[in-house]
């Protein structure tokens, strides 16, 4: 077991705990050895599962991860389910940003992703959801046998242990995992107008959202633990690491260059991995790539595998061509609006300008007593289009953008063909539209600065996320030096079905807020406000909801499809065993093999898949 430098903070430390403390530390102080059986590159979401789960059923076979980023276990900003989104921008951030969105403003978005231990599930918002079971069927049907809403509601149950709630029945959830899961205790009380407002809308409750059929508005899961309140997450609380024996060995600070191979009976074998400093450390098995959807395709480029004009002018010899790597890359993105509260209310934002009040809210939560400081927003409605609007031109566009794709990719042309399967067919219960009722302000015009006369004003906000859009886009190394930063373009509203879709997703945000019983809680619109966007049907006003489209939408932070498994003639990159095409001991397990974006938060599903890889890699050297 790798020696744990660091002192604890607490003199009393559970036994749990003190086996993960034991199995991590960083590059400066780590032994590391020379040779192991598995080595993960990466410890976020998908690396730490899958690295656990495999030095559990394999527990004489040396597991090795390496995470380019510091371990975090005491920070309250990942902690704090309050504090969720305070990471962002910071040390634990990889701060990423997209190349010049052309059709979205001209705007460069940012794209923050978990530099830490637990990668992205020590950064997100907490919210813990599945889509429709016929999503995962897809996968299937699209050439990965084994793949199927069966095969993966067992892996993602497998997760997880869900505290239960009179908000959530008793399908979907499961009981014995190492992520704790909950109905969040704390709810404002002006959420409570949140599932009546919806169903006045024709939405219906759904108690059992994570069964297979998304659809409807309820209360949904965040990742917390019971006991006290802490996010729960890959790393810690109490994390994957505790589910594995001393056979698991956990260094951070430790990034990886490039993963080296030999020629061997027609394909590539991965024999060790250098790391940034130059050092190499050997595999005798197997070598995984978890570094997300990002940075997979680019490690797998500084190696010399993908597409080989590409890596030739970047200056990285080919050693196998695979023109899928760093394709089809695909995300969600989303609108939001917020609202002024009445003086009645009180808000999330109090914690913002009321120093004292948010002293007195910590407080409650250190004691583990109901706090502010709890909260992470669970209030969600998923629908799909005929829910939400008579129009019929998002049909007509979905049409349009499936016949004029933006690339030759046989990819395009297939996850084409399922989104309009989606649209087609409602009774597969494929969401297209989520909205998250959030309290506090969310927003791009930002919550009013020191001397502005509405500070210390009390918002809600509403985020409307399109679940499938048809833009596509790209992640590709930018020159061979491992420091600079990935060339990201998911060509946000290239097609035209996007932009219609977040415009009618935003119109539909303000009907819920003049909805009752949800229009009695509040006074103004803050964002996008009425002199920004007016309540006509005219032109005039139909312009300004584009324009506010245009330089207001976001990416909800879920990448895929960047080492996607399909066939190799349909340019994917990982076969069902997550096997990169062409070799015979590299696997990719991580959101980058997810072949069509899902209509959910990827969280839940990314566990899933490192469960099931991890159960077929057992199952092969048992």
């Amino acid at each position: 077991m790798t020696r744990f430098f660091r002192r604890a903070s607490s003199a009393i430390v559970s036994a749990a705990t003190l086996l993960i403390l034991l199995s991590i530390c960083d590059s400066a102080e780590a032994t590391v050895s020379s040779s192991y059986d598995f080595i993960i590159v990466g410890g976020g979401t998908a690396g730490l599962a899958v690295a656990s789960r495999i030095a559990q059923g394999l527990p004489r076979k040396s597991v090795l991860v390496l995470e380019a980023g510091p371990d975090a276990p005491d920070e309250n900003k990942i902690n704090i389910p309050g504090m969720k989104g305070s990471t962002l921008g910071t040390v634990y951030d990889w701060n990423f940003t997209t190349v010049v969105q052309p059709n979205a403003g001209g705007r460069k978005l940012n794209q923050n992703r978990g530099k830490v231990l637990g990668g992205s599930s020590a950064l997100n918002l907490m919210s813990y959801d599945r889509s429709s079971a016929y999503e995962y069927d897809v996968w299937g049907y699209l050439g990965n046998p084994g793949w199927s809403w069966n095969s993966m509601i067992a892996a993602m149950k497998k997760a997880e242990t869900f505290f239960p709630s009179s908000n959530y029945g008793t399908t979907g959830v499961g009981s014995t995992g190492p992520i704790q899961t909950l109905i969040n205790r704390f709810v404002p009380a002006h959420q409570s107008f949140w599932i009546p407002v919806m169903q006045a809308l024709g939405i219906q409750n759904n108690l059992e959202s994570l069964g297979g059929n998304p659809l409807g508005v309820m209360f949904q899961p965040s990742n917390i633990r019971n006991s006290d309140y802490k996010r729960s997450y890959a790393a810690h609380n109490p994390g994957y690491p505790s589910i594995a024996g001393s056979n698991l060995h956990i260094v951070t600070s430790a990034r990886v260059k490039k993963v080296n191979f030999v020629q061997r009976r027609g394909n590539l074998v991965a024999t060790s991995v250098t790391m940034e400093d130059n050092t190499i450390i050997s595999t005798s098995g197997e070598i995984i790539l978890s570094a997300g959807s990002f940075q997979s395709p680019g490690l797998l480029e500084l190696s010399g595998i993908g597409n080989s004009t590409l890596l030739t002018a970047n200056g990285i010899t080919p050693v196998l061509d695979l023109p899928g790597v760093g394709e089809n890359l695909q995300d969600h993105i989303r609108i939001q609006s917020s609202y002024q509260l009445l003086d009645s209310y009180t808000s999330f934002d109090v914690l913002r300008f009321n120093a004292t009040y948010a002293a007195d809210q910590l407080a409650l939560w250190n004691a583990n007593q109901v706090s502010m400081y709890d909260y992470t927003g669970s209030g969600y409605a998923f629908m799909n289009w005929a829910q939400v609007t008579n129009d019929t031109k998002l049909q007509a566009l979905a049409t349009k953008a499936a016949a004029h794709p933006l690339t030759s990719s046989p990819a395009e042309a297939l996850r084409n063909s399922v989104l309009l399967d989606y649209l087609h067919n409602p009774s597969k219960n494929v969401p297209q539209l989520e909205v998250v009722f959030s309290d506090g302000y969310t927003g791009v015009k930002g919550y009013p600065a020191v001397g502005n006369p509405l500070r210390g004003a009390e918002y809600f906000s509403l985020i409307a996320a399109i679940q499938h859009p048809f833009s596509i886009g790209s992640v590709h190394i930018n020159g061979s030096a491992l420091a600079t930063p990935p060339i990201i373009n998911p060509n946000y509203f290239a097609q035209e079905y996007d932009l219609e879709a977040v415009i009618t997703a935003a119109k539909y945000l303000r009907k819920i807020a003049n909805t009752a019983p949800l229009k009695q809680a509040w006074s103004v619109e803050y964002e996008p406000g009425l002199d920004v966007v007016g309540n006509g049907t005219d032109a005039t006003t139909e312009a300004q909801w584009k324009a506010y489209a245009l330089a207001n939408t976001l990416t909800i932070y879920h990448p895929v499809g960047t080492c996607a498994m399909l066939p190799k003639s349909k340019r994917g990159v990982v076969d069902s065993s997550l096997t990169v095409y062409g070799t015979s001991n590299l696997r990719v397990v991580d959101a980058s093999i997810i072949p069509v974006l899902v209509s959910a938060h990827i969280q839940s599903t990314v566990y899933g898949i490192a469960e099931r890889a991890a159960k077929m890699i057992i199952d092969d050297w048992n």
